[in-house]
């Protein structure tokens, strides 16, 4: 199972095994991960689920879709690395994952 590093709006690192299949979203609220919200169940028509994905990391989770981007416009504190956590599908390659969670969820 892969890891993931969760680093909460505390500045708390939370590492937690994830399901392959699974999203980070899923993997976080499995996990009581604190600051992610989760709203809408993952469905991609929220943001409160956003995280800023580690640099080293942005390549392996993918491009943001169109339906993505519009949902992080109404964002607070978008960076060039936020992401839905609903819309990154965990794999094997993702084991080592680290993600801060955004310190403030709308």
């Amino acid at each position: 199972m892969p890891t993931i590093t969760f680093i909460d709006p505390e500045g708390e690192v939370h590492k937690v095994a994830a399901e392959i299949g699974s999203t980070v979203m899923e993997t976080a609220m499995k996990n009581d991960v604190p600051g992610i919200i989760a709203s809408c169940g993952g469905s991609c028509a929220c943001a409160t689920c956003h995280v800023y994905v580690d640099e080293a990391w942005l390549a392996k989770t993918g491009e943001r879709s169109t339906e993505e981007e519009d949902m992080l416009d109404t964002a607070i504190d978008l960076a060039p690395n936020s992401r839905l956590s609903c819309q990154i599908t965990v794999t094997e390659e993702l084991d080592g994952l680290t993600v801060r969670v955004a310190a403030r969820q709308i």
